[in-house]
């Protein structure tokens, strides 16, 4: 069985070209759950999703590439859907996958697998279910990682991005 350390190296061998793409930098600045950046809350899904496939002697059904990068992407809607849009987020939780697939289909090569991983992740809150065994293993991942990610003690702890911001914002509120 494959420890933290060897999970992370997997992670970060196949998932090498998305993890330092540039438009990283939006998911290192977004929160996804509590004080969760998206960023981090992929790498999570997808240490997670190694890990599963691990305990469930999976390796001869899954294809370890497509289920790293599959994670890696299944939230790279690129945008902080918690700031006001004027309503067009609204609907997130039911439209991100497509966002992120159609934004992963333009910044990488892309194959059956990841496509149908990352756009049907949200199963079943989206009505069709993934086609492949990486799929479930992804949207498994995920579920868990925003469960634990959302019900932290940490939850409520974000660092400030903008504290000269912030402290101007609090003085004009006294």
């Amino acid at each position: 069985m494959l420890d933290r350390i060897q999970i992370q190296r997997i992670v970060e061998r196949q998932g090498e070209e998305i993890i330092l793409h540039e438009h990283m930098r939006i998911e290192r600045t977004s929160y996804q759950h509590g004080s969760v950046t998206t960023f981090a809350h992929s790498i999570r899904v997808a240490c997670l999703s190694i890990w599963l496939a691990d305990r469930m002697h999976l390796w001869d059904r899954v294809d370890q590439r497509a289920l790293v990068r599959s994670a890696l992407l299944h939230d790279y809607f690129l945008y902080d859907w918690h700031e006001w849009d004027n309503g067009t987020h609204r609907l997130h939780g039911l439209t991100h996958g497509q966002t992120a697939l159609l934004n992963a289909s333009r910044d990488f090569q892309l194959g059956g697998v990841e496509r149908d991983s990352i756009a049907r992740h949200m199963f079943p809150l989206t009505p069709i279910p993934p086609k492949y065994l990486e799929g479930y293993i992804v949207s498994l991942a995920d579920k868990i990682s925003a469960t634990r990610e959302t019900l932290s003690p940490t939850r409520f702890k974000r660092r400030k991005r903008y504290a000269r911001h912030s402290r101007r914002s609090q003085m004009s509120r006294a």
